[in-house]
């Protein structure tokens, strides 16, 4: 009977110990957790600010003429076409107006 109440006990402390490694073991990896937090919400600041200052219109503007050699429509190149949508079928949607623009200089010698 006291070899019962020995081992009962040792199993108590045991387990009482193991709780404590655990609890421990588990406040270590949340303090890991917080800290890779932090690190990717910077780096996630950083990618917002990079991507605000590649998609900037300025910036846009500035690649296409200076990289691509772009240059802004003459007056007359871009023509405005109003499309009437056709009568919808039952329980479809109507479609919106749609906006086609056509370079007309194409092919043509200035």
């Amino acid at each position: 009977m006291k070899t019962l109440t020995v081992v009962a006990a040792m199993a108590l402390l045991l387990l009482y110990v193991w709780e404590r490694v655990e609890i421990v073991r588990v406040g270590y990896q949340i303090e890991r957790l917080k800290v890779k937090k932090v690190a990717l919400e910077r780096e996630r600041d950083e990618l917002q600010v990079k991507l605000s200052a590649l998609t900037s219109p300025e910036r846009i503007a500035r690649v296409a003429t200076e990289k691509l050699g772009l240059v802004p429509p003459q007056r007359g190149q871009v023509i405005l076409v109003n499309v009437k949508p056709e009568a919808p079928a039952h329980g479809e949607p109507a479609m919106p107006d749609v906006k086609l623009a056509r370079n007309e200089s194409v092919g043509k010698v200035p």
